[in-house]
């Protein structure tokens, strides 16, 4: 079973690939480049470097979001076509968990935050029980205001990773005991161990289905939705189009 893995919700891109869930290899990088001319060359300079083909293939896993729009539509589109031309499976796994993957053997309660701009952020609430990494809050859009709500009452310590630098002054001043992960990059090599708990596709008109998890309306939505009032929504934008 030959598996590749990437994730570009962010500026950082990270390929993996595996074989019988063990890793072969991984390549990373971490400059603002556009991710639509990194990907494939990455993709394709790792499979020649494992001495595969595209078609010894036999599944794709991307983080399906939240993150930037334009590096979340690059991936799972990547993702998509390799699925669909390859007859292989897909897998969308969160990239806020990717970052949690990175805080390993604590009790704590992991708190993976990206920046979201306009002074809000994408975060969630991650723990690890018997060795295996669960939710205890689901992935969200929102500001440090709710994040201190969500987190006030907790007993248990947090440590934040991902993209907490750019909120550092607030963090600290609501969280004075909190600590701070120091591997804050997403690396695809951690994907494999996130698909335990996602649903795998198969089926090629499912596939044709599989959007980013934006976990807010896009600027392409709110527009649709201020432009048609009377839309009241309950499908996916680019279906719609």
């Amino acid at each position: 079973m030959k598996t590749i893995a990437f994730d570009t919700s962010n500026q950082p891109l990270s390929v993996a690939l595996f074989e019988n869930n063990h890793l072969v290899d991984q390549r990373e990088t971490n400059v603002r480049r556009n991710h639509s001319t990194q990907l494939l060359p990455f993709i394709d300079e790792l499979i020649k470097q494992a001495n595969w083909t595209p078609q010894d293939l036999d599944s794709v896993i991307v983080s399906q979001g939240p993150g930037s729009y334009t590096g979340l539509r690059i991936a799972v589109t990547t993702a998509k076509t390799l699925a669909f031309t390859l007859g292989i499976s897909l897998t969308g796994v969160s990239s806020l968990a990717l970052l949690a993957m990175n805080v390993t053997d604590t009790d704590a309660i992991i708190v993976p935050i990206m920046d979201a701009r306009n002074q809000n952020i994408y975060a969630a609430q991650y723990q690890w029980k018997s060795g295996h990494l669960v939710v205890r809050q689901s992935d969200q859009h929102m500001n440090i205001d709710k994040l201190h709500l969500a987190l006030d009452t907790l007993s248990q310590p947090i440590i934040f990773v991902g993209e907490w630098q750019r909120f550092e002054e607030q963090l600290r001043e609501l969280f004075p005991t909190a600590n701070f992960a120091q591997d804050n990059l997403p690396h695809a090599a951690n994907m494999m161990n996130l698909t335990a708990d996602s649903t795998t596709l198969t089926d090629m008109n499912d596939i044709h289905q599989f959007v980013p998890n934006y976990h807010r309306l896009s600027q392409a939505e709110a527009d649709w939705a201020k432009a048609h009032p009377e839309d009241q929504g309950g499908h996916a934008y680019v279906e719609k189009v």
